[in-house]
């Protein structure tokens, strides 16, 4: 599969190592294109990372046929513009959280991807990693009991990135850390929701920096989640049950899986198989879905982006918080 990029950051670096790994191992990749803004960079982007074509125009890329999957990496307020700017031209895409800086964005471009046919997910990879399977697993095997509760963080010092302090750029913590915690939970506990509350502390340029979101289930389970870009935290999920917990390392990529029982004695520890990077999960289901033929993938469908992104425009909403394009 020729697999392209638009935007040639850090994050899209990321993905060029992980497909590199998968072609070392035999999977069917190829490191086909890059675009970015300006075609200097994009070549030097190409020639660093073992790219066949660069191209300084993502709409010049995108009318190369060859091209089978777009890997969108640009900064989160221009997710929308580029998933519709591959749409025109039908090409597939894998484009990086948040899938859209509202879920206005995200209902349009869902819409134009199914009136034009195009498999569009986004790449939140905790969605597809073998993690997910084993924490699954677990809790329904009743090792914990019943899990009634949730705690989950993601924080990172981040006040030295522009990306993050900028509201026309869709900044702040939520869309960047929340969004996994906020994963983390849909995973476990779906999203039943029957009242969420949060508290926040804003950044003088206007963005979220640090929020503490409860998330309240029908059925009487609760999620607890902090995420902040003002320190750097244990980045750990606690779910607990009557019997016991399990922890996971780290939420936003977990590599340990643990269980206890009340009396805080270690059941299991699990350890995750061994990544090239993380990435190659979301890679592998995109080559899956698209063989079978599908519009999105199950380990993310449509209707979860649009809870996600829902979610995450009602808490904003809960603190006053408007992105210039909304």
């Amino acid at each position: 599969m020729n697999i392209a990029i638009i935007g040639a950051g850090t994050i899209a670096r990321n993905m060029a190592k992980t497909l590199r790994g998968m072609k070392a191992r035999g999977q069917n990749v190829e490191l086909y294109a890059i675009a970015a803004r300006d075609l200097d960079r994009a070549q030097a982007f190409a020639q660093e990372e073992g790219f066949v074509k660069a191209y300084g125009s993502y709409r010049e890329m995108l009318e190369d046929d060859q091209v089978e999957l777009v890997y969108i990496a640009t900064p989160h307020s221009h997710h929308a513009e580029h998933m519709k700017l591959c749409i025109e031209y039908g090409r597939p895409i894998l484009c990086e959280k948040p899938f859209t800086g509202n879920a206005r964005q995200a209902e349009e471009v869902l819409r134009m991807a199914e009136e034009k046919g195009v498999f569009v997910t986004e790449a939140i990879w905790t969605r597809y990693m073998p993690s997910r399977g084993i924490i699954n697993d677990l809790l329904a095997s009743g090792i914990i009991g019943e899990p009634k509760v949730l705690n989950a963080n993601l924080a990172y010092a981040m006040e030295n990135k522009e990306r993050i302090l900028k509201p026309e750029l869709a900044g702040g913590a939520l869309l960047d850390l929340g969004v996994y915690t906020l994963n983390f939970a849909s995973m476990i506990f779906g999203d039943d929701v029957e009242r969420m509350e949060s508290a926040v502390q804003m950044y003088p340029t206007g963005v979220d920096f640090t929020e503490n979101i409860s998330l309240y289930y029908k059925d009487g389970r609760s999620a607890h989640l902090i995420s902040s870009a003002a320190a750097r935290m244990d980045r750990r999920g606690v779910v607990s049950g009557a019997k016991g917990y399990l922890t996971v390392n780290n939420v936003n990529n977990p590599t340990v899986i643990e269980v206890f029982d009340d009396n805080d004695q270690l059941l299991k520890h699990v350890d995750v198989p061994e990544q090239i990077t993380g990435f190659e999960s979301q890679v592998e289901a995109c080559m899956r879905a698209l063989e079978a033929g599908q519009l999105e993938c199950p380990e993310m469908p449509h209707s979860e982006i649009m809870h996600i992104m829902k979610t995450m425009d009602e808490l904003r909403a809960q603190w006053g918080m408007v992105y210039p394009f909304d």
